[in-house]
């Protein structure tokens, strides 16, 4: 017997347990961006497909918090890294929402809106997106989340098309090409 090559896609079945994880990991967050101009008006979201019930997932959670302004790479850095995460950089140098998110839709917007810190936990398991709290991508995401949530339709769509990417990036050195890939159904959608 072959062994099958590994999948930075490997999708798992939903666990309820992602979301005690997500909230914890928030909280931690919270406590963290404490007394940084624009904390107390901060959004902190669970997004991803761990957020949603009934969803294969990669069991990596994301978060997000939308913040304004956007503190600077070094501050976060340092509270942050008091929290257990570290700076990320991507897997490519073109991979996808590290730097910057994709701008969405025809409303011209200020490039400094689509300026994103993108942070994992040490060990892994959690990403965390820090963006501006007037970028339309951070809305955008909570939007997705409960179109998922509410739509069992448009959830299962997305579910066959998670599993069969999921399969096309087996061997694959990273998961950004299956991250395009999600993001057109995601423009699709209208989310």
């Amino acid at each position: 017997m072959t062994s099958r090559p590994d999948n930075p896609a490997r999708l798992s079945p939903h666990d309820p347990a992602w979301a005690v994880r997500a909230q914890s990991r928030l909280d931690d967050v919270g406590r963290a961006l404490a007394g940084l101009p624009g904390a107390d008006r901060a959004h902190f979201d669970h997004i991803g497909s761990t957020a949603v019930a009934d969803l294969d997932a990669k069991p990596i959670i994301d978060l997000q918090v939308r913040i304004l302004p956007l503190p600077s790479e070094e501050e976060l850095s340092l509270r942050l890294g008091a929290a257990g995460f570290r700076r990320a950089w991507g897997s490519r140098p073109d991979s996808p929402g590290v730097f910057r998110d994709i701008p969405r839709g025809d409303e011209p917007v200020p490039d400094e809106v689509w300026e994103k810190r993108l942070f994992v936990s040490d060990g892994g398991g959690v990403i965390l997106h820090i963006r501006r709290a007037d970028s339309p991508w951070g809305r955008a995401t909570v939007s997705f989340r409960d179109r998922l949530r509410a739509d069992p339709v448009a959830r299962e769509r997305y579910q066959q098309l998670k599993r069969r990417l999921s399969v096309e990036n087996a061997g694959k050195a990273d998961y950004d090409d299956y991250t395009r890939a999600k993001t057109r159904f995601f423009d699709d959608l209208g989310a």
